[in-house]
């Protein structure tokens, strides 16, 4: 799949955001530095089936959107990935085991009617930082998104019931 300019489409590279998405969500977990990210401009897919907040994927699109990490710590880490026959798994391994848990939240969600009839979905992330006893040490401002969302904000929910 592929989004451009608002419309889906099948082509070459197609999912490449899904690999993306999966390491800045993983990056997000750790004390690797993003320092470059680029939303998605717009919102695909409704909540029903969602497991992370809104926003906390990353696109690219070659030559000019790139998601860069950098290292600032003094710890090796070893980016992981693999395919299985249906999904995408990765992992950052370290040469030392972390120092915190991270927990990634959502803040101040809203969607917004727009004059010209579409919709905007806004938030903030925010993540949580714990010591590995649990005690918790500070929060941190992640980033701001604002899509446009494909989809209208008023269906319902489909039930396993209907």
């Amino acid at each position: 799949m592929i989004l451009f300019c608002g419309e889906l489409r099948t082509g070459v590279a197609g999912g490449l955001c899904q690999l993306s998405n999966l390491i800045y969500w993983m990056t997000l977990h750790t004390e690797l530095t993003v320092t470059e990210r680029h939303r998605h401009s717009y919102d695909v897919f409704p909540d029903a089936s969602r497991t992370q907040p809104f926003g906390s994927g990353a696109t690219c699109t070659y030559n000019y959107r790139d998601l860069q990490i950098t290292n600032n710590t003094s710890v090796t880490y070893q980016l992981r990935l693999h395919l299985d026959g249906e999904y995408l798994h990765g992992s950052w391994l370290a040469e030392q085991s972390s120092r915190y848990r991270y927990e990634v939240k959502e803040r101040d969600h809203a969607i917004t009617s727009e004059p010209w009839g579409g919709y905007i979905r806004n938030n903030l992330l925010y993540r949580d930082v714990y010591a590995l006893d649990g005690e918790w040490l500070r929060e941190e401002e992640i980033t701001e998104n604002h899509s446009l969302m494909m989809y209208s904000p008023l269906l319902s929910e489909i039930t396993s019931e209907a």
